[in-house]
Parts: structure tokens; sequence; C-alpha cells
């Protein structure tokens, strides 16, 4: 008799976010394993752009769309797990990417305040576009869910969750039906088997955690005209999703 299909609950995020520390925070599960990123080669291959570690990347992933989003709605969670926590950018949903497969997972948006993810952003980055930080993105997928299930996806705002992320996770919980584990709020420090190869370019703050971050009060980035463009681009689409987001007790 084979296993009995695991449940997929996929996150989509944009850059600079907190999607990292949520993965460790799902993969501390005991009933759970984790994938970072799985659309991530394909996406590179397919968009030609230069990324930190851009060739290590396309070499130790696959860059087949069709099998990687076969296996993701299909197939079997890493380990065996009855849980499967899918950390997606919502940019690496290309069009030719997109299609009814993503209507098989469980999904949940996690968004943040653009003008914050812009600011990071440019801290690693020299240019930024609307189109680099993931919210047109979720904007659409949040319509087309919507569509779907008849009622809003969840949503998460970093902003708020980090004020109370026990409450938002198990808030979280509640609204997928899954019972909370207090594993979720605390992992050991240091990097995975489970990271992408590209995460000694990104994880460094990750690998020294042990928990969520309380939020820090940072002075605003003078962004210049690009970054400024990008945010009030992706203005429209973030305040909508926040109508939607995930409100604690």
């Amino acid at each position: 008799m084979s296993a009995p299909a695991p449940r997929r609950i996929a996150m989509w995020s944009g850059p600079r976010n907190i999607s990292t520390a949520m993965m460790r925070a799902w993969e501390n599960r005991p009933d759970c394993g984790v994938s970072d990123e799985p659309l991530y080669a394909a996406y590179l291959l397919a968009t030609g752009l230069d990324h930190p570690g851009r060739d290590e990347v396309i070499a130790a992933g696959d860059t087949d769309a069709r099998r990687v989003v076969a296996a993701l709605s299909t197939g079997p969670a890493p380990g065996g797990a009855p849980l499967w926590y899918q950390k997606h950018m919502s940019h690496h949903l290309l069009a030719e990417f997109d299609g009814d497969w993503v209507l098989a997972l469980e999904n949940v948006l996690l968004i943040r305040d653009p003008e914050e993810v812009v600011a990071s952003y440019l801290r690693s980055r020299s240019t930024v576009a609307a189109g680099d930080i993931g919210l047109l993105q979720q904007a659409r997928l949040f319509e087309r869910l919507c569509d779907h299930l008849g009622a809003p996806p969840p949503v998460l705002d970093a902003g708020d969750f980090l004020q109370a992320p026990e409450a938002q996770l198990r808030g979280l919980c509640d609204r997928l039906a899954l019972p909370f584990s207090a594993r979720m709020l605390a992992w050991p420090p240091g990097p995975r088997a489970s990271d992408g190869v590209w995460a000694p370019h990104w994880y460094a703050t990750v690998w020294r955690s042990t928990g969520f971050e309380a939020p820090r009060s940072r002075r605003r980035s003078a962004l210049g005209a690009e970054g400024r463009a990008a945010v009030e681009a992706c203005r429209p689409a973030y305040e909508r999703l926040r109508e939607f987001r995930l409100v604690a007790p």
C-alpha cells in the first residue's frame, strides 16, 4: 500500500522578507519536510538573469519547469513526510511555468511593505524594478486563488508577524486545520542540508538565528528615483493584499 499523499503548503514570498526564517520554523516541525525555492534554477535559465551564484544554482537545480511542478504537485514530500512546506519566490512563477498545478497546493502569501523590501534589496543589488520584488506577482496569484477557492487564501504580513510570531503561527495553523507545534518558534543555528546552494550568498543572518527576531526600527533609506518608482508601482498591490492579512488575537 502506498503512503498517503502529503499535504503541500506553498508559501509565496518576495525577496528580502522572512521567508527563510519561516522555512526554518516549518522544518523544525517533526512532521514536515521542506523545499527551498525549487523553481529558482529554471527561473534563472529562462530569464538569463545574473544572480549571485547563478551558474552553481543552475547546475545544482532542475531547470525543467514542467518536471519540477509535476513533482511539487504530485510527488512525495522530502523524506516521505506527511507535510511538505514549499518556500517559493512569487517572481519565479513565470508565465510559462504557470498553470493549474498551483491549485493543487495549499497556498499562503507572505507580504512585506514594498518600501522596506526595496531598501533591503538595494543594499545587495545595484538596481531594482517593480517586478523584482514579487508583490505584483503575488497580487495576480491572489486573485486567481480567490477565483478558485471562492474565498481569499491566507495572507501573512511580515511586519505584523514579527510583532507576535506565536499568535500568527497559531492563527495560520488554525486556518490550515493543522496542529500548532511550539517547535516552530525556535530552531538550532547553522546551515541545513535543505538550504539551496545560494545560501552562502544570502543566509548568513538566518544561519546565526535561533528564532524569529524582534522587529527593529530602521531609518528610512533614500531610495532614489528608481527605487521610489518600484515602491509606488507595488504599493497598490501591497495595500490590496494587506486588507486580507491574518490578524491574530
